[in-house]
């Protein structure tokens, strides 16, 4: 059974750059989720990804910030525009 909300979620480094998304999941161990939450990117907070290949340069509250390949794949977003 698929789950509709899981199968609209895609690995931040899926995002296409210059597109925003809604994270919407951290995926990793308790170190990383903690650690990405206090880099303020946490479940429900908007993120623009600007662009890079790893590093992922993104827009987090008015923030930019660098993240590895391996950690933007942990970081599960719901892309807006793209619904059902």
């Amino acid at each position: 059974m698929s789950h509709p909300v899981r199968d609209a979620l895609l690995p931040l480094c899926q995002l296409p750059a210059g597109k925003a998304g809604r994270v919407r999941a951290l995926a990793g161990d308790v170190h990383f989720c903690q650690r990405v939450r206090e880099m303020g990117v946490g479940e429900s907070v908007l993120v623009t990804k600007i662009g890079g290949s790893g590093p992922f340069v993104c827009g987090v509250n008015g923030t930019r910030i660098a993240l590895s390949h391996d950690a933007a794949k942990n970081i599960l977003v719901e892309q807006f525009g793209r619904r059902g």
